[in-house]
């Protein structure tokens, strides 16, 4: 068994403590980007993905936030926000394994460390073209910020092994800038608008917009051996995203990207 396939077993168990989680509190979740895509082409993982992605409505978000810390202690996951770990530099929260460790490619920074499923809030997004753009630019000003003085690099350095502890002032300047990022990601949280986006997103601004319909029409479908939600307009929202979802990618393309190295069982797997 490969590295990916070792990871895609804890991921499937990540992927089932959620679901159980968001079943218990009346929560919706949606599988999102090559989640979905994997979700409807092979009824799975893509073969070579190596991580998970999932989304909620802004509300779903901070009800999930706020009461399944609760409900995970004494488990062997810990809910990785902005704010439950000071070192976390992202404006997403993760689901992680503690059972686990894992090193990524060029991500190097001293939050926790565990087989992880990413998931984002989709944040109500304005009509107008001009106030969208305001509103993504002040929030990749913002999380730029937070990534360095957060202390995330591209390569590991043996300095960054002997850092003394945070200074109080600094980690209060860090918590201030991410307060003002989720403000700026909640800054049309209780208008009218018909569209959602997921502001953190790797794809370019239009293709992971979802419209209020799409948003909140789910359907069930396998994943693995599990059933997953997803939208019931998955078709439409992955032909924006990808073009032809169904063609696979070149051989050359189908490729692990984020995970280099993973500790779990007391054995080490690359």
């Amino acid at each position: 068994m490969d590295l990916v396939e070792r990871l895609h077993q804890v991921e499937l168990g990540n992927l089932a403590k959620i679901i159980s989680l968001c079943d218990e509190l009346s929560i919706d979740y949606f599988l999102i980007g090559g989640s979905l895509l994997g979700a409807i082409r092979h009824q799975g993982f893509i073969p070579w993905d190596d991580d998970m992605d999932i989304g909620m409505t802004r509300a779903d978000y901070e009800a999930f936030a706020k009461y399944a810390p609760a409900k995970l202690r004494g488990d062997h996951y810990f809910l990785q926000t902005a704010y439950s770990d000071d070192n976390y530099g992202f404006s997403y929260m993760k689901l992680l394994d503690r059972f686990t460790y894992i090193e990524e490619k060029a991500n190097v920074n001293n939050a926790r460390k565990g087989v992880f499923i990413d998931i984002f809030p989709f944040d109500r997004i304005p009509d107008d073209p001009g106030r969208r753009r305001s509103q993504i630019t002040r929030f990749k000003l913002l999380d730029s910020r937070i990534i360095v003085k957060a202390g995330y690099r591209l390569i590991d350095s043996p300095l960054r092994h002997h850092r003394a502890e945070p200074d109080p002032g600094k980690l209060e300047d860090l918590n201030q800038l991410k307060h003002q990022r989720e403000n700026t990601m909640r800054l049309y949280e209780h208008d009218h608008f018909n569209f959602y986006k997921n502001l953190a997103s790797q794809y370019s601004y239009d293709r992971e917009i979802l419209s209020g319909t799409e948003i909140s029409n789910l359907t069930k479908v396998p994943f693995e051996y599990l059933q997953v939600n997803v939208p019931t307009a998955y078709d439409s929202i992955l032909t924006r995203m990808y073009g032809d979802y169904m063609t696979l990618p070149a051989e050359n393309q189908q490729t692990e990207k984020h995970i280099s190295r993973l500790i779990m069982d007391n054995q080490v797997f690359y």
